[in-house]
């Protein structure tokens, strides 16, 4: 684990992600999902490259179930890129660091 991937939880998701200056790229992952442990280490490198440009947080459904399901999030790992309080981008599946760097690209 890294310390530029961040961690919300329903309880700070709105000020982590929803009032954030920067773009927010949301990983909804859970422990015992393989593909979501796949990504993992894309997501930090994607955290520390993008480190003040714009955020990278994971949010566990597991412990967090308002906000999966404030978001409709069935399957995982699913990816939602954020922009002013808004969903600009969603990716649902593993996918590479060069895809999600487009994601956030965009939104820059």
């Amino acid at each position: 684990m890294n310390d530029t991937v961040i961690h919300a939880t329903d309880a700070d998701f709105d000020s982590t992600v929803l009032q954030s200056g920067e773009p927010v790229l949301v990983d909804f992952w859970a422990q015992w999902c393989g593909p979501c442990k796949m990504i993992a280490p894309a997501l930090d490198e994607l955290a520390r490259d993008y480190a003040g440009k714009a955020k990278v947080v994971k949010v566990d459904i597991d412990q967090n179930r308002n906000t999966a399901m404030k978001y409709h999030v069935r399957s995982i790992p699913m990816l939602l890129l954020f922009k002013d309080g808004q969903v600009q981008a969603t990716q649902i599946g593993a996918v590479g660091k060069a895809q999600l760097s487009q994601m956030i690209d965009k939104a820059l």
